[in-house]
C-alpha cells in the first residue's frame, strides 16, 4: 500500500464509522423492530457483513482495521508500523463518536423512542444476560484474541489471495452470536465508546473493560502470532 497518512486515516475512519453505524444501527433500529425484528441473529450478521465490505472497499487504502484493539494487535505481531498506531485509532475512534451521533439522530426521530443502553455493552446489570465482570472480561480477551490471529492467518503471505475479507466478516460474526449476551459485543474499544458517550452514566463507567480487555486480547494474539506463523513471514 503506497496509500499517504491522510488517505490512511480517512479509510480508518469511514470504515469504523461504516462499521458502528451498520451494527450497532441494526441493534438499536431494526433488533426489536415489532414482530420482524431481526434479533441477536440478525445483529451479528450486521456487523460481519460491515466488516467485510469495509475491508474489500477501504482495506487496500489502510489495512482495514477499524478497530484499535486490531490495530494494536497487529503492531504487537510486527504487522503495522509504529507511526501508524496512533493516527488509527483516533481515527477510528472518531469515526465510532460520530457514527454513534448520526444514528442517534436518526433513532430520535421516532416517536416513542428512548434511548436505553444505545447498542453499548456493559456487564453486570448492564450486560444483556446480566454476566459478572469477570465473565464479560474472559469473554473479551477471549474472543478478541481469536479475532486478531484470524486477521493475522487470513492476512498473511502464505493464506490464499482475496479472501481474507470473509474470514475475518465470518469471524466477526461467529464472534457476536456468541458474545451478545454477555457483553453485547465489543472486541472493539472505538466501536463500544462511540454508543457509551450516548448512553451515559453507568455505560461510560464500565467503557474501561471495553478498552482494557479487547487491547489485552489483540496484544496476545500478536505476540503468539509471531511465533505461530515465525517460519512462513
Amino acid at each position: 500500500m503506497n496509500s499517504s497518512l491522510t488517505q490512511r486515516v480517512s479509510a480508518e475512519f469511514l470504515g469504523t464509522f461504516w462499521l458502528t453505524f451498520g451494527g450497532c444501527g441494526s441493534a438499536v433500529l431494526a433488533a426489536a423492530f415489532p414482530q420482524l425484528g431481526i434479533a441477536f441473529a440478525g445483529v451479528a450478521l450486521a456487523f460481519g457483513l460491515t466488516v467485510l465490505t469495509g475491508v474489500y472497499a477501504l482495506g487496500p487504502i489502510s489495512g482495514g482495521h477499524f478497530n484499535p484493539a486490531v490495530t494494536i494487535g497487529l503492531w504487537a505481531g510486527g504487522r503495522t508500523p509504529s507511526i501508524y498506531v496512533v493516527p488509527y485509532v483516533v481515527a477510528q475512534v472518531a469515526g465510532a463518536i460520530a457514527a454513534a451521533a448520526v444514528l442517534y439522530v436518526i433513532a430520535s426521530g421516532k416517536p416513542d423512542f428512548v434511548l436505553g443502553g444505545f447498542a453499548s455493552n456493559g456487564y453486570g446489570a448492564l450486560s444483556p444476560g446480566h454476566y459478572s465482570l469477570q465473565s464479560a472480561l474472559m469473554i473479551e480477551v477471549l474472543l478478541t484474541f481469536f479475532f486478531v490471529l484470524i486477521i493475522h492467518g487470513a492476512t498473511a503471505p502464505f493464506a490464499p489471495a482475496g479472501f481474507a475479507g470473509i474470514a475475518i466478516g465470518l469471524a466477526l460474526t461467529l464472534i457476536h452470536l456468541v458474545s451478545i449476551p454477555v457483553t453485547n459485543t465489543s472486541v472493539n474499544p472505538a466501536r463500544s465508546t462511540g454508543p457509551a458517550l450516548f448512553a451515559g452514566g453507568e455505560y461510560i463507567a464500565q467503557l474501561w473493560l471495553f478498552w482494557a480487555a479487547p487491547i489485552a486480547g489483540g496484544v496476545i494474539a500478536g505476540l503468539v502470532s509471531r511465533v505461530l506463523y515465525k517460519e512462513t513471514r
